[in-house]
């Protein structure tokens, strides 16, 4: 039996959003969006991916599936104007880099609709890329998602059935890459404001792979906060002689310090993680 065509509701789009939307529309699927109040890169940008202006309640009687991707901060709002309109029966995916908590609210904001988590890793799909949305929720929807992008460039990958999964994995990957990308800013200016910073990058360039894969080392680096804590209060000293924030490093020796009963102890991963969930200072 074939699956009735299916409308998409494009929530609001931006370089991911239009992109997404694209690839929709190489497959024939109707995608609309809402024109009012976005500016005019938004409008060429929506007008080059094929999609169809609508005002927002028609886009909200006409789509079978709303696609929320717009920024973070907005997501509850937007959600809340869904659920005014009324948008009961159908599906509304979810796909901002949101805690689980949000997506929890949202979803009681729409207690008649069907909300799916998703989360979206990696860049806009253009010139071959391949992100890839997660998404959790229950399956007879996701299962709908997932046939909706089958055969575009964008990659599907099913969580399960827990509402937040794939909210609580875009943030916990996002917490790495984003910070890490801090850091790198804060560290080659540091650098450069000295004179190194071309031996920093060649110093970095002998490394492959990332950090985030060698959970093995978590303990290690427990059993080593009492000595990575000083050593790193004297760095954030460095960064604010060069005229730099301090605050991310101090952050840092913060958490280290919840590691202080650590000290060369031989911890498995999960006992490295159980002592961060400790306030020192409450103990």
């Amino acid at each position: 039996m074939t699956e009735p065509a299916t409308t998409v509701g494009l929530l609001h789009p931006g370089s991911m959003g239009a992109a997404f939307g694209a690839q929709l529309r190489a497959r024939g699927v109707a995608v609309l969006w809402c024109p009012d109040g976005r500016s005019d890169v938004t409008r060429r940008r929506a007008e080059q991916a094929g999609l169809e202006p609508a005002a927002f309640s028609d886009l909200l009687d006409r789509a079978d599936v709303v696609l929320s991707l717009c920024p973070p901060a907005a997501a509850e709002e937007l959600a809340a104007q869904v659920a005014a309109h009324g948008f009961a029966g159908r599906t509304y995916v979810e796909a901002n880099a949101i805690s689980p908590g949000r997506v929890g609210r949202i979803a009681a904001l729409l207690p008649r609709a069907e909300t799916i988590d998703a989360a979206v890793v990696g860049s806009p799909p253009v010139g071959g890329k391949n992100p890839t949305l997660y998404l959790s929720g229950e399956r007879d929807r996701t299962g709908r998602v997932e046939r909706l992008f089958a055969g575009t460039d964008i990659r599907t990958h099913d969580l399960g059935s827990e509402l937040g999964a794939a909210s609580a994995l875009k943030l916990s990957y996002s917490s790495y890459q984003k910070a890490s990308r801090v850091l790198a800013a804060l560290a080659y200016g540091a650098a450069r404001a000295h004179g190194v910073g071309d031996e920093l990058l060649a110093i970095a360039a002998k490394r492959t792979g990332s950090y985030l894969t060698e959970t093995d080392y978590i303990p290690k680096t427990a059993a080593r906060a009492w000595r990575w804590g000083p050593e790193l209060v004297d760095a954030a000293a460095l960064l604010s002689d060069a005229g730099l924030p301090d605050e991310l490093m101090l952050a840092a020796v913060s958490t280290l310090d919840r590691w202080g009963t650590a000290r060369d102890a031989t911890l498995t991963v999960e006992e490295a993680l159980e002592l961060l969930h400790r306030d020192p200072g409450r103990d």
